[in-house]
């Protein structure tokens, strides 16, 4: 059954204990208003408003070393892990309600669910 993916955004991953401050800087540096914050277990975030290309930026505070990652969103969080494996990726862990994977280079990323696929650039269609 295909299913379609896309990039979805970019995420910049600060391991920081004031999000504030870093969401002022991220948004300063990009020229973006931080459209909301919300926190998801022990995760925290901030959003950013009218980003190039409806793409979701977003910071978030991690626990990790700080680095920016991107995420690939679909409709088939299965189908495209598979996919992205079949050209060299593999699954690193299941989170909540996504995929962290990593690339043959090392870099991670996430398969995210596609959160509205009507907006935005046309989603690929994979077979």
């Amino acid at each position: 059954m295909p299913h379609r993916s896309r990039l979805a955004g970019f995420i910049i991953d600060c391991e920081t204990g004031d999000l504030d401050a870093a969401a002022a800087f991220w948004g300063g540096a990009l020229g973006l208003a931080v459209a909301d914050t919300y926190q998801e277990g022990d995760a925290a975030y901030a959003e950013f408003s009218n980003a190039p290309g409806d793409l979701q930026i977003e910071v978030q505070k991690v626990r990790h070393p700080s680095r920016v990652h991107l995420d690939i969103e679909t409709d088939d969080l299965d189908a495209e892990a598979a996919r992205l494996e079949a050209l060299g990726a593999r699954r690193i862990e299941f989170r909540k309600r996504w995929w962290i994977m990593e690339a043959p280079t090392g870099q991670r990323f996430c398969v995210v669910r596609m959160k509205h696929p009507e907006r935005g650039a046309t989603p690929n269609v994979w077979p």
